[in-house]
């Protein structure tokens, strides 16, 4: 049985995940707040909805999906009804395995998860980290839940704000840049559907170009960018204008904010 205790858009986003996957909705329950949100995720998957602690008490695993903030009341709900045998899975940005572990006690195995949005469309980055009682075991059981929802690394819990800034909020990015591009092919004179269809397809393409080659993307990008070339031109601008160093920036503004919600 797993639990996903805070099932709001990540927790949703995991929870249609393990159903895409095969797992049925009788083996799978999950915690809301509202009664209106319990009754759309009874409708929508077949799950139970419980109370917190009724999850803690019957999963085996408990997936933690509620904000960062609101973790350690959480864990206060539920700690006397997790015993040791049970694997948490910690999907909230910026809280330690140590902090989960301080709050839970019995030795309880515990393995932080970052992952992301694409997650409802199979394609998720996530990244998993040990806690200090969690053995090969439970990575293992945390890489199966995860890998039919996408890609799956383990990293150093060390590098855990650092995946949040890169891939946990990096879907944001890439819609940023989207957002943008789709702009500048209005300013152009581009009807909007028409160039959101060539910008939407132009990323895809290439993400996959990007995947499956094998090259570093500097050799993709001087493939598409002849001397004295329209290319060119735009890398120039996009130098000009530090695009590179703001990426650098907001990335590392993110890594410190993960660092903030850790330290409450």
């Amino acid at each position: 049985m797993i639990a996903i205790l805070g099932t709001g858009k990540m927790g949703e986003a995991l929870l249609s995940g393990l159903v895409r996957a095969g797992l049925r909705p009788s083996e799978i329950m999950v915690t809301a707040r509202r009664e209106e949100r319990a009754e759309a995720l009874r409708e929508t998957y077949g799950v139970r909805v419980v109370s917190n602690a009724e999850a803690a008490k019957a999963a085996e695993t408990i997936i933690l999906a509620v904000k960062p903030q609101d973790m350690g009341s959480l864990l206060a709900e539920i700690a006397p009804y997790v015993p040791a045998d049970r694997l948490v899975i910690s999907v909230a940005a910026g809280i330690t395995t140590a902090f989960v572990e301080s709050r839970l006690g019995e030795a309880v195995p515990v393995v932080r998860v970052m992952s992301n949005t694409p997650v409802l469309v199979d394609e998720a980055m996530s990244v998993i980290s040990p806690g200090a009682h969690a053995a090969e075991r439970h990575l293992a059981r945390t890489e199966s839940l995860l890998k039919p929802v996408g890609k799956v690394l383990r990293i150093p819990e060390s590098q855990q704000d650092a995946a949040t800034a890169l891939s946990g909020s990096g879907p944001a990015y890439f819609f940023y840049l989207v957002e943008a591009m789709v702009d500048a092919g209005i300013l152009l004179g581009m009807p909007r559907a028409a160039a959101l269809d060539m910008v939407t397809q132009s990323i895809v393409g290439a993400a996959i170009m990007l995947r499956d080659s094998g090259e570093h993307p500097v050799i993709l990008r001087e493939a598409v960018t002849s001397p004295g070339g329209t290319t060119i031109a735009a890398i120039a601008e996009l130098e000009r204008h530090k695009v590179r160093a703001a990426f650098l920036d907001a990335i590392e503004a993110a890594r410190d904010r993960s660092r903030q919600l850790a330290s409450g």
